[in-house]
């Protein structure tokens, strides 16, 4: 049922902040180090990956010894301007232990809802793939703001379904702190289940997501789905799984049947 996944080779993954983080908000070294390895063993394989990460301003909260997540807009661009830089030299640490080079690229939305712009950054895209580099992929907080109609995504999931649109993907895979979609919160119902794959996003599905569990993101299941209608329309196949285990990435590209999948047309 899911050889089109075992089949993929370019491959977006999202990454979010509850994934990346232990529950006080701090940097979760061993996960990122395994990330940095399942990655570059699929470069390894012959895979074009891109991975789009949160963390930033998890990473500056703990860098700035703050207590908790700021709330006022000037302070989150701060702790995120921060938190970006040490972010990405954690990346550069573990991804180049094992001798996998990797890109940085901080993207806006009105990049994309420009013509010349959105060429440019594809074209960037492109080039570090055919180099053989990761690009490692974040919303630049630091200037994109609620304020600022048309440059902000807004959460990580939408950006990530985007970024796969524009480099025309063949699989997003969005690692997140649940196992998948289930058919109520599970956290408050014990006959929760967990719907393996999503023909249609339809109202039916729509209401069984709930809001995000963590403290430290901004996305959650909504946005999530949000993010599987974007792919789905541009024939992108899409899963939902638990980032607990990084491992979990081959499992989901051995077309084994975990999380939620999102089919599109022409899966069916």
């Amino acid at each position: 049922m899911r050889n089109q996944i075992k089949d993929a080779r370019r491959i977006v993954i999202k990454i979010g902040t509850s994934s990346l983080t232990h529950e006080n908000g701090k940097v979760n070294l061993q996960k990122m180090e395994c990330l940095a390895r399942v990655l570059t063993d699929l470069q390894n394989q012959g895979k074009e990956v891109v991975l789009v990460s949160s963390g930033a301003i998890g990473a500056g909260v703990q860098r700035l010894g703050l207590k908790s997540k700021p709330s006022q807009l000037e302070m989150k661009q701060a702790t995120a301007a921060v938190g970006q830089a040490i972010l990405m030299q954690m990346y550069q640490k573990f991804f180049g232990e094992y001798n996998q080079a990797v890109a940085q690229i901080l993207l806006t939305k009105d990049i994309m809802d420009d013509e010349i712009k959105r060429t440019n950054a594809k074209n960037t895209f492109c080039t570090l793939i055919e180099l053989g580099v990761i690009p490692i992929v974040n919303e630049n907080d630091c200037i994109s703001t609620a304020e600022i109609e048309g440059f902000r995504f807004g959460d990580n999931d939408t950006l990530s379904a985007t970024v796969a649109k524009l480099i025309e993907g063949d699989l997003l895979i969005m690692l997140t702190d649940i196992d998948g979609l289930y058919t109520a919160n599970p956290d408050n119902d014990p006959n929760a289940r967990l719907i393996s794959q999503v023909e249609t996003i339809d109202d039916t599905i729509k209401s069984a997501a709930g809001d995000t569990n963590s403290n430290q993101g901004t996305g959650g299941m909504v946005t999530k789905l949000v993010a599987a209608e974007i792919t789905s329309r541009s024939g992108i196949n899409t899963v939902i799984a638990n980032g607990s285990d990084m491992n979990n990435i081959y499992t989901i590209l051995d077309g084994q049947d975990i999380g939620t999948w999102f089919k599109t047309s022409a899966s069916s």
